[in-house]
């Protein structure tokens, strides 16, 4: 892999020079520096917000005493809020071709949400406070990948996202680990946790706004490259019809199926004294499998096809479930399951914006990737708050195993519905 730090490349005989950072050597594909600053941002951010995550079903189920029921309408709120912001977030940065700084509004405000969990106590407090954390990462998550799109080449987009996702995951590999380290120097240190994740998210904030370059993604003049085309009229039928309509449906049928991880995590630990004793750095485990498995998946993506890639990873998802609901008390139940989540996020979330990002125009491109990550959003909102349910209603092994049935179903569904693409080449041709 050769990254690329430039964000003006200078051409030569060997080398195109590309906008924002991006360029190609002849038989080598280089990544831009904005999707490397990028990444690093995204680094800071989920220390920031992995670490206060590693702790949250303790926190809440534990150290507040709320009910499982409670913690699975959280978790559905902290998995899907930002559905309600996601599709205005992406639009507007087409409309005003500002990508940089729409997303840098919803950074900010996750890092002002921050400050809130330091005075949060009950369900009311906590909700408020992820409901503004959502908010804040439905506004900036489209832009941000707009801005990947922009500065990467069409056919290494899946690359491109692979590598800002393996920068993503070392920061969210990081947050557990320095929660983990802090609850066990303090027990009860939930709120230097809270302190330390305001600190990353503040200079995550600082570094995309002094250090990332705002790469509009509205197509230029051939004749003057940094004057913009004439805007056209906002094809909504690019999101919601043809190609993409078939995407968001596949895309809300396998959320549905899909419940947080600290559920998963919760299963492990209540049967196992490995899961119990090193609960904040599951989370840990996921992300460090995820960083493993972002590059080779995006590249495999790029290759075989993005939308076979997707619906396969859920594979890695089933196999978790399936782990999870197992009755085997061991440390290789929780590593493998640790690992059946990783390869299934690093074979969906970058693979996601990449295969919406090329169903739709540059026009729509932002509104196109937040359209898909709502319907994922709203959809685990869902199956949060029903498994939280069904956990209190049969149990947790049952449930799981009902879930997992009921994905293997799904999975089975969506080959169908994405048949088309599945069974093209490349996989997005159809």
């Amino acid at each position: 892999m050769y990254l690329s730090f430039s964000n003006a490349p200078v051409a030569d005989k060997g080398t195109d020079a590309r906008p924002g950072g991006r360029s190609r050597r002849r038989g080598v594909h280089t990544v831009s520096s904005t999707v490397i600053t990028l990444g690093i941002v995204s680094l800071l951010t989920d220390i920031s917000s992995e670490s206060v995550s590693a702790i949250l079903p303790l926190y809440i189920t534990g150290f507040l005493g709320l009910s499982m029921i409670a913690f699975g309408v959280l978790d559905g709120m902290y998995q899907g809020v930002s559905a309600f912001v996601r599709i205005a977030g992406g639009h507007a940065s087409d409309r005003l071709d500002q990508p940089k700084w729409v997303a840098f509004t919803g950074y900010a405000l996750a890092a002002l949400a921050r400050v809130g969990l330091l005075f949060a106590s009950g369900f009311a407090a906590l909700t408020a406070v992820v409901t503004a954390d959502r908010i804040g990462k439905g506004i900036r998550t489209a832009p941000r990948d707009a801005l990947i799109t922009a500065a990467s080449e069409p056919e290494h987009l899946g690359h491109s996202f692979g590598v800002h996702r393996m920068l993503d995951n070392i920061g969210a590999a990081l947050g557990p680990v320095i929660a983990f380290l802090i609850l066990l120097v303090v027990p009860d240190g939930f709120h230097i946790v809270f302190v330390a994740s305001l600190a990353f998210a503040v200079i995550g904030v600082v570094v995309l706004g002094l250090v990332v370059p705002n790469v509009r993604t509205r197509p230029r003049s051939g004749k003057d490259a940094t004057a913009a085309v004439p805007k056209k009229r906002f094809e909504w039928g690019v999101i919601w019809q043809g190609p993409m309509r078939r995407l968001l449906a596949a895309a809300g049928i396998l959320g549905l199926m899909t419940i947080g991880d600290g559920f998963v995590y919760l299963v492990l630990q209540a049967r196992s004294e490995f899961a119990a004793q090193w609960f904040p750095l599951l989370y840990a485990g996921t992300n460090v499998a995820f960083l493993a498995f972002a590059i080779p998946l995006g590249r495999l993506a790029d290759r075989v096809g993005r939308a076979r890639v997707f619906v396969f990873g859920h594979l890695g998802l089933l196999a978790a479930y399936v782990v999870a609901a197992i009755a085997v008390e061991d440390i290789l139940a929780t590593v493998l399951c640790l690992v059946f989540l990783g390869l299934f996020y690093a074979a969906t979330d970058g693979v996601l914006a990449a295969l919406a990002a090329q169903l739709t125009t540059p026009e729509t491109r932002g509104t196109g990737i937040a359209a898909a990550q709502t319907v994922v959003a709203v959809s685990r909102f869902a199956s949060a708050a029903a498994f939280g349910l069904l956990w209190y209603a049969i149990g947790r092994e049952q449930s799981m195993f009902v879930v997992a049935a009921l994905l293997a179903v799904a999975i089975a569904v969506v080959a169908v519905l994405l048949w088309p693409f599945l069974s093209t080449p490349a996989g997005e041709s159809a």
